[in-house]
C-alpha cells in the first residue's frame, strides 16, 4: 500500500513543510528507498538565501532512518531522537535545489541494540551519489 506524505509524518518526528519525504518506494527490516522533490521547492524550510546546500542531505538521510524506525517498530513515532555522529560523510555537490531530478534516499540498518542505531546512507539523482555516510542515531533519548 502506497504512503502517503501524512502518512510518512506520522511515523517521524517532523510535520508540515519539515516533512521532506515524498513516498516510499521499498523498505524491509534492514533498508529503506525513498523518493522526494522538495528539494526544488522555493518555500522549503532547509533553504537558506533561496538555496539548498548539498549538506541539508544529511536531515532527508535523517527523516528516511527516522521513518525506516517507526515502519520496523510496529508503526510507533518516536517522541524524539537525534543523530550522535555522523560519519565518512561525502558530499559531492554544493547544492540540491538546482537538482532537475528527484531525490532517491535509501537507509541501511548496519546496526541496532535498543534506542541506538547505526545506517549508512545515500542521496542519489539521476543515478549519481549526491551524499553518501554513516550515522548512529538515538531514539527516544529520554527513555535510556
Amino acid at each position: 500500500m502506497p504512503m502517503t506524505r501524512d502518512d510518512i509524518a506520522a511515523l517521524i518526528p517532523h510535520s508540515g513543510s519539515m516533512c521532506l519525504l515524498d513516498a516510499v518506494l521499498s523498505w524491509d527490516e534492514g533498508t529503506i528507498l525513498c523518493r522526494t522533490a522538495s528539494h526544488r521547492l522555493p518555500d522549503n524550510p532547509l533553504r537558506s538565501g533561496g538555496r539548498l546546500a548539498g549538506i541539508c542531505g544529511v536531515e532527508y538521510a535523517a527523516q528516511a532512518m527516522a521513518l525506516h524506525g517507526g515502519l520496523t517498530g510496529g508503526g510507533s513515532r518516536p517522541s524524539a531522537g537525534y543523530l550522535a555522529s555522523i560519519r565518512d560523510l561525502a558530499c559531492h555537490v554544493g547544492r540540491l535545489d538546482d537538482i532537475a531530478d528527484d531525490l532517491a534516499i535509501g537507509a541501511e540498518k548496519l546496526l541496532g541494540e535498543g534506542n541506538r542505531v547505526i545506517y549508512a546512507f545515500t542521496v542519489r539523482a539521476g543515478g549519481l551519489d549526491l551524499l553518501t555516510g554513516r550515522a548512529a542515531v538515538v531514539i527516544d533519548a529520554d527513555r535510556t
